[in-house]
């Protein structure tokens, strides 16, 4: 049977129509006869038993054109992989750096082909029938019975087709569709997915029945008290013949209690589309809000000569918003900030494919850090992201495009802006138009032509088909080019007075000033706001606001500090103080909400494949960014601990712990003793708005007279709360306090020898009513049930009973296997299984193991949901070999000054540890020696050596080390040679040699302490 759709997140569920819902059989990977369908309901599920072929992974052509006749109904389809809709093939393909780019995550696109095979009954004689997808990507091609209906490029909007006329509908001919999607490379800046990755839908109507997209329900007068709803209704007339009809609206409320109804009238000539506005009358709606998102039903009975010909529903909510460019944005009457993040389509482990559950579990772990919006970057979202923002009230800003007509990669949607660009917006609007999560329109991201002379028409023509279709949100755009006050005349300026608003990325607090001074009747916001980068329990430098990159292979990750920051970038903090204190900011977009695949800045090298932008990452871990917003963003008391790891430190090692927090005092305990209590000043923005801050000048603006971000109102301050700790073994605790009594904890443990696998599903998913995914973390942890943050073991998961692994991710970036396996790497103790359900009787038992650990064992309940052929039913354990490198590092820092350089023969190259991080618009660039780094050799096998000779390089910025240690690594770990004696060099590149008593080992490694960088262009074990 398809799969069912749970009631909540219907988007136009059908109530009457003309028969039962589609029932294709089970189809098993053989040649087979077509699929029996009974006759449908006006909209049935079209996403099981489909086969696809990967004609070409590497290009978009059929070489030999051994697929020429695909379309063809005759064509031999028996060897094709069955799949469940949606599909995304290039998540199933193994990463590589052969012909690929990081921007893809090193996935590779290609020509893909799928067809079904279907039979109708006679009872569709007569009816309109059509196909509906949701998005392809890329540019489909959709053939019938072997004749081309048409294509269709834009992979992020829907569409449809007419089958009516083309059909067999005697019960017994098979029909088959078939569609050619193609992903050229490059086609995106971040990871797209190809194929049919959202929803299929087939259609069946009488000839006079309601419009696609023909329903828009607005609510005007709502901000008066009064419960308006308007209706406009189109109506197509397909017969022959002109008819008179009754289109009949019916309002239920959230309880499901018929609240309004009314009819009207219509001529309906043959042929024709006619539109019906009526109006209906709700005594004291129930307001939708981000707090309590209450949603009304609308459903619409086109009516002939007393026979109810179409049905359809449409859910809808009253609610009234403003954009004012002086007070901000407020949700019915009530100031809100917009507390946004930037998102785009993929879904981690399952990589494009659109499930209801994932995007629940995803937005609900945004929930969770305070977020009420989402910005769809950069492109028009599923309906099924629409309908999930709506359920939850989170407020949407849905965009359209990437690019105009100029591109920014070679097979972008630029080429075919100009023909489809209309159209494609227009399918947006339509598509979502009816939603009350829906508050803006937004025409294009960073796109070139802003400032190019052609744009402001472009601009022109896009407000305009969106205004055409809906009038009642405003037009707005993402922009980077706007980090100055606009010259009068100049395209930017032309476009600006056009946009009722603007979203601008990356801006300081003194641009945005500038730009609210010089347009005193548009808002303002952040579309992109921080891109502050950082790996999931990774810290370095904490007294340093931007520090280096660790280019170590396998070290590729950055510090979680809140300090690792590119050009164009923010800190976290930075981004929430200028937001938070003017109140003209409509609010801002974290970019982003979560990793995602490709974009992997600040590393541009196979196999680092996502990105380090996001609050939690890309296996839905938070990370230390998330609470930092968690801590401005919501109300409820909460302290978190940075860093989150009190194992992987030395005796005595001073620490310096942050504490983000929603109270304003703090202690902080190690082992029971008190190192002190903390408190945030309270304080107020200039439009008397509280918050708390320390009075710590943060030094993050160099453009201030002060040094700091300075606050309207003279503060300067921080958003954490920090000590120094001398590392010791044991508990930390933080304990928020309000009033004097405690109303928060954290806790930090250190961890022993890893010892059991644990399972268990994050608290935001007991809530996700999808039921057909579930997002199962795995946790490394010691005989105490401490998660061991050192504990990378290869976890292989395992489902009994009506379920499968679709996929699993550990978050870390720097990942060189595919992810739809059922094995991976821990990564820093944690890892996530993504649990699909079968649609089986029984419950499902997920286990994860590991040799010398325990296994861990979860039981989930059984699900009516499910896909036998959806994601990860096709997976291959394709386990990476680790790399035993010869030469490492703990650090590097560059990309040419890798371990392996000491290793080449060549003196003019090297490892170094030098770096340099360049400025920012708000920091100096820093270029600080390091104090300590090591280098090491290693052998498969143990070898005997009684010295190691290192060539030092010595200039204006490189020194020798004031202090080596030498080690070696025995069972025990790594332990001190004894009697070390130290020759040095006389000159840069001269020999210094380290001997010491002879060992047997299969690594040494050079310690080196130093007041300057460090270069060795040649290392040897002897």
């Amino acid at each position: 049977m398809p799969e069912e759709e749970p009631s909540g997140l219907r988007r136009r569920a059908v109530l009457g129509g003309v028969g039962a819902a589609v029932a294709v059989s089970a189809v098993a990977p053989v040649a087979r006869a077509a699929d029996a369908v009974a006759p449908p309901a006006r909209e049935s599920d079209f996403t099981s038993g489909w086969r696809f072929v990967l004609a070409n992974p590497d290009g978009v052509t059929d070489p030999g054109g051994r697929f020429a006749d695909a379309p063809k109904p005759g064509f031999d389809d028996s060897r094709w992989q069955v799949v469940d809709l949606p599909h995304d093939w290039s998540i199933e393909l193994p990463p590589t750096d052969k012909g690929t780019q990081s921007g893809s995550g090193f996935f590779r696109g290609g020509l893909g082909w799928y067809r079904k095979t279907f039979t109708l009954p006679p009872s569709l004689a007569g009816k309109r029938v059509s196909v509906e997808f949701d998005g392809v990507y890329s540019d489909a091609h959709v053939h019938l019975n072997g004749e081309l209906l048409g294509n269709h490029p834009y992979a992020y909007t829907g569409f449809a087709f007419d089958l009516t006329g083309r059909l067999h509908t005697d019960g017994r001919t098979p029909n088959v569709l078939a569609v050619r999607a193609t992903n050229p490379l490059p086609s995106s800046r971040w990871y797209s997915g190809s194929g049919i990755y959202r929803r299929v839908r087939l259609v069946v109507t009488e000839p006079v029945h309601v419009a696609r997209h023909g329903t828009f329900v607005t609510t005007p007068d709502i901000a008066a008290g009064r419960g308006t709803v308007r209706v406009a209704t189109d109506v197509v007339n397909d017969s022959a013949a002109p008819v008179t009809a009754q289109v009949r609206t019916t309002v239920t409320d959230p309880a499901g209690r018929v609240v309004a109804n009314g009819s009207t009238g219509l001529q309906l000539p043959a042929g024709q589309t006619v539109t019906a506005v009526s109006g209906l009358r709700v005594d004291k709606p129930q307001l939708w809000s981000t707090e309590t998102p209450r949603l009304y039903r609308l459903r619409t009975d086109v009516v002939v000569g007393g026979r109810v010909l179409d049905t359809t529903t449409t859910d809808f909510g009253f609610r009234f918003t403003e954009f004012h460019p002086d007070n901000g944005f407020s949700l019915n009457g009530v100031p809100t900030k917009l507390r946004g993040v930037n998102l785009h389509s993929s879904q981690g482990a399952l990589g494009a494919v659109v499930d209801p559950a994932a995007l629940e579990h995803q937005m609900r772990l945004m929930l969770a850090m305070g977020v009420n919006a989402l910005r769809t970057a950069h492109n028009p979202p599923d309906p099924q992201l629409v309908t999930v923002c709506e359920r939850l009230g989170i407020v949407m800003m849905v965009e359209a495009f990437d690019c105009w007509r100029t591109g920014k990669l070679e097979y972008d949607y630029h080429r075919d802006f100009d023909e489809w660009s209309a159209r494609d917006i227009a399918e947006m609007v339509h598509a979502a138009k009816n939603s009350p999560a829906v508050v803006l329109w937004s025409i294009g991201n960073e796109v070139p032509d802003a400032s190019m002379a052609g744009g402001p028409q472009i601009a022109a023509d896009l407000i305009a088909v969106v205004r055409g279709i809906d009038s009642t949100r405003p037009i707005i755009m993402g922009s980077d080019r706007y980090r100055g006050v606009p010259a009068p005349g100049s395209p930017q300026d032309l476009i600006m007075k056009q946009l009722d608003g603007l979203g601008v990325n990356y801006n300081t607090a003194q641009s945005m000033d500038g730009l609210h001074k010089q347009y005193p009747d548009k808002f303002f916001f952040e579309s992109e706001s921080s891109s502050e980068t950082s790996t999931r329990g990774v810290y370095q430098d904490p007294d340093l606001l931007n520090t280096g990159e660790n280019h170590t292979p396998g070290k590729r990750a950055t510090s979680s500090y809140d300090n690792n920051l590119a050009s164009w970038t923010f800190s976290g903090e930075y981004s929430l103080k200028k937001d938070r204190d003017r109140r003209f900011c409509q609010g801002q977009f974290l970019w982003a909400g979560q990793d995602y695949l490709g974009e992997p800045t600040p590393y541009d090298v196979f196999p680092v494949k996502t990105s380090f932008f996001g609050a939690v990452d890309s296996a839905g871990l938070p990370k230390d960014a998330f609470h930092l917003f968690r801590s401005q963003w919501t109300t409820a008391p909460m302290v978190h601990l940075t860093p989150m790891d009190w194992t992987n430190h030395r005796p005595g090692e001073p620490v310096a712990v942050w504490v983000y927090s929603t109270v304003d005092t703090v202690e902080l305990l190690l082992n029971g003793k008190s190192l002190g209590t903390k408190k945030f000043d309270r304080k107020t923005t200039v439009d008397g708005r509280p918050y708390l801050e320390t009075s710590e000048p943060a030094g993050d603006d160099k453009n201030d007279p002060s040094g700091s971000y300075t606050s309207p109102n003279g503060g300067t301050g921080k958003l954490h709360l920090t000590w120094t700790v001398p590392f010791a073994p044991g508990t930390l605790t933080a304990i928020g306090r309000s009033g004097g009594r405690e109303v928060a904890r954290d806790e930090l443990v250190t961890a022993g020898p890893p010892r059991a696998v644990r399972l268990s599903v994050n608290t935001v998913d007991k809530a996700v009513i999808a039921g057909a995914m579930t997002f199962v973390t795995a946790s490394v942890v010691d005989a105490r049930g401490v998660v061991v943050p050192g504990g990378e073991p290869v976890l292989r998961f395992t489902v009994a009973g009506p379920g499968r692994v679709a996929g699993v991710d550990n978050g870390r970036q720097e990942l060189a296997q595919g992810y739809q396996q059922p094995t991976i790497p821990a990564f820093k103790g944690q890892a996530v299984a993504v649990v699909a359900a079968t649609g089986g009787r029984g419950p499902i038992t997920v286990t994860a193991s590991s040799p010398g650990l325990a296994p861990g064992k979860l039981t989930l309940p059984g699900s009516a949901l499910g896909q036998r052929h959806g994601p990860g039913a096709r997976a291959v354990e394709a386990p990476v070999n680790p790399v035993v490198s010869t030469a490492d590092a703990s650090y590097s820092g560059a990309p040419d000054t890798l371990p392996a350089a000491m290793l080449d023969g060549n003196p003019a190259t090297g490892w170094s540890n030098h770096y340099v991080k360049q400025a920012t618009s708000t920091l100096a660039a820093v270029s600080r020696p390091r104090a300590e780094d090591w280098v090491s050799l290693a052998w498969p096998s143990a070898q005997r050596i009684s010295a190691v000779t290192a060539n030092f390089v010595v200039d204006a910025k490189l020194a020798l080390p004031v202090a080596v240690e030498v080690a070696c690594r025995t069972a025990r770990g790594f332990e001190p040679v004894r009697n070390l004696r130290i020759t040095w060099g006389t000159g840069s590149n001269d020999p210094t040699s380290f001997a010491f008593d002879p060992v047997v080992t299969t690594e040494v490694r050079v310690t080196m302490t130093a007041k300057g960088f460090l270069r060795i262009s040649a290392l040897l074990a002897r």
